[in-house]
């Protein structure tokens, strides 16, 4: 019994809700696209009193994967009354919630606002930048204390703050939140526009050039025992593969949300197919979202080859 609690206790649970609050200028726009791309549905400036309707609507916590964000700011009169109200309710309801508070130190946020040249919602009439913050940061003081979790972003970076809120509220291991296409092409038809990484193998051995080989592809063992075999494609890998530990974990920090990865030999038919696959099956394995297609494989055979 005492083991099955200990396991209890370090589970991890994702909220259905998540109230984002905290200082204009702190960086709730940035959270709150996060959110949506870890899947939940987002709903900016939303008043404290309409967080309970939107879960009625929303189907909580009856719905199997849907998840809620808001973002609410102390410009509604009455904010942590109202606030704290529904939060005692969506508590009433079993629906679980965090309250993310973003912060940062009065000089980032005077530069943001300086360089954004946007004017700080209670900066009414007569009213400096600084005293506008000053006086947001006092009607603050009480939704701070309550929050589950603050974050300080005065010297974060924007892919920074996504990679502190991916890390926390996403139900997949931070890998995950890449997806990563690979797909092989031939260079005699064009380089893939959309690609962000091309690798070029037609310095690979080339089955074309064998008789017995050259109606086939690179899913066909013959093809790709060949390619594999050879010194070169043992050397390439070794420093491919290295490139890609190297680059992968620094693309995921910088919170990319997709990347593409283009093999190419002459025609898109043996060489590269056969590396696309291996590529692949490599970031599979090590725990990535990933696609495979290869563009061009139909201009060399009919139908269609598992």
């Amino acid at each position: 019994m005492q083991e099955e609690d200990i396991k209890e206790e370090d589970q991890v649970y994702y909220p259905d809700v998540v109230i984002v609050t905290g200082m204009s200028g702190a960086g709730r726009t940035e959270a709150l696209h996060c959110l949506e791309d870890l899947g939940y549905y987002c709903i900016d400036n939303l008043p404290p009193s309409m967080i309970v309707p939107l879960t009625v609507l929303v189907g909580l916590p009856l719905e199997a994967n849907k998840r809620l964000a808001v973002v609410c700011d102390v410009r509604t009169e009455g904010f942590f009354t109202r606030l704290k109200d529904e939060l005692e309710c969506l508590t009433e309801r079993e629906i679980a919630y965090e309250v993310l508070f973003l912060d940062a130190n009065d000089e980032a946020l005077r530069k943001r606002y300086s360089s954004l040249r946007r004017r700080h919602p209670l900066a009414e009439e007569g009213i400096t930048v600084s005293q506008a913050i000053a006086l947001e940061r006092e009607r603050l003081g009480s939704i701070k204390e309550i929050a589950n979790i603050v974050i300080d972003t005065s010297d974060l970076r924007a892919q920074e703050l996504r990679s502190r809120i991916i890390s926390q509220f996403s139900e997949k291991p931070i890998r995950q939140g890449i997806n990563v296409s690979v797909c092989s092409f031939g260079f005699k038809y064009g380089i893939p526009l959309d690609a962000d990484l091309v690798i070029d193998v037609r310095f690979l051995p080339n089955p074309f050039y064998d008789p017995h080989m050259r109606d086939l592809t690179g899913f066909d063992d013959p093809v790709r025992d060949y390619v594999m075999s050879s010194n070169e494609t043992k050397k390439f890998l070794e420093a491919w593969y290295n490139l890609l530990d190297v680059v992968m974990p620094g693309y995921v920090n910088e919170g990319k949300q997709h990347l593409s990865i283009a093999v190419g030999c002459t025609g898109g038919q043996h060489r590269s197919v056969t590396i696309a696959e291996q590529t692949g099956k490599r970031l599979i394995d090590q725990g990535y979202n990933v696609s495979i297609s290869h563009r061009d494989i139909s201009k060399h055979v009919h139908g269609q080859r598992s």
